[in-house]
């Protein structure tokens, strides 16, 4: 067998096991290799692909560097990596789980602090009566730096955070942090606030591909298989079947036309329809006078074209030489 299409997924936690039944419910279950215990494993259904188990952090900085072609990990982590890391990568395709909020979080007991502005001011008067910088802490120092300067404050330092960032004020390690959270709560039980105006990133979990790894025909077309695979199983989620009589085709494309514009593509007797809208649908379909309609639900929907694969293929075609095949370990 050729080298293999190489996709990183995390090793251990909430994270792991949200893409693993992400991948089984696409049809492609994870077959670990070596015990519960290994770091690598494979895709049943599709054999020309390895996939490697890391640190969701691990798989930010391998796509970085080109050390796998795909990997699975949350877009605060991605967009963590230096500058030119960040350029080597290219998100494929949203997820929908692994969803966090990066803010920015004072005490609850700075009772006139709300918004960025807020910080700003109060930065200005610590630095006076002090001597000293407004601390923030944090592990994601490049999107606090960058957010920070995207509303004019300098007057504060950063303390890298490497523990529990939110613990930091009440420890009197820092005045401020900028954290990850979900609901909130965490920060609550340890007396912050979010900002107001405090958000830095809406992260989610990404399928993300590395500019930097070095890209065979054979792997773009493990990637194209894969990315297709996964696509169809987005679309059969969200999409529902429609059919009707065939002796009333007309009437029925007639009432659909404003719901499926693209309905000169769909099934003969029928539409395919976002879920969304089935109701809306069948009450069109209703008043028009049509039936019976059956409804079912794809699992996949194939389409000719993977619009994801195309992208990717596109973007590295058009990579320097240097960065489109370097060596990879």
């Amino acid at each position: 067998m050729s080298d293999p299409l190489i996709i990183a997924i995390p090793s251990k936690g909430r994270l792991k096991e949200q893409v693993e039944d992400w991948l089984a419910d696409c049809g492609l279950p994870v077959r670990a290799s070596g015990g519960s215990r290994g770091y690598s494993a494979a895709l049943e259904g599709l054999e020309d692909v390895q996939v490697r188990l890391a640190s969701a952090g691990d798989i930010a900085t391998s796509l970085a560097v080109g050390d796998t072609h795909l990997g699975v990990t949350g877009e605060d982590l991605l967009r963590e990596q230096p500058v030119e890391g960040a350029e080597r990568f290219r998100l494929l395709m949203a997820l929908g789980f692994g969803r966090a909020d990066l803010v920015v979080a004072a005490p609850k007991s700075w009772i006139d602090v709300d918004s960025m502005a807020d910080v700003e001011d109060v930065a200005h008067l610590y630095l006076a009566r002090t001597g000293r910088r407004l601390r923030v802490a944090t592990k994601y120092l490049l999107q606090t730096r960058a957010f920070f300067a995207r509303h004019g404050i300098a007057d504060y330092r950063l303390a890298e955070s490497g523990g529990a960032t939110e613990g930091a004020p009440a420890a009197g390690a820092a005045e401020l942090v900028v954290d990850i959270t979900t609901t909130g709560a965490t920060l609550a039980a340890n007396g912050l606030k979010p900002l107001s105006d405090g958000l830095i990133l809406r992260s989610q979990a990404h399928l993300v591909a590395s500019f930097g790894a070095s890209w065979t025909p054979a792997q773009k077309a493990a990637c194209r298989r894969l990315l297709s695979i996964a696509g169809a199983r987005a679309r059969g989620r969200s999409t529902a079947a429609l059919a009707w009589p065939a002796a009333q085709d007309a009437i029925a494309r007639a009432a659909l036309a404003k719901l499926c514009p693209d309905a000169d593509s769909s099934p003969a007797h029928g539409a395919i329809i976002a879920r969304s809208r089935l109701f809306d649908a069948a009450t069109a379909l209703g008043k028009a006078g049509v039936g019976p309609v059956s409804v079912t639900r794809p699992e996949y929907l194939f389409e000719a074209a993977c619009a994801a694969a195309d992208g990717l293929e596109e973007a590295l075609a058009t990579l320097p030489a240097a960065v489109d095949n370097p060596s990879v370990s």
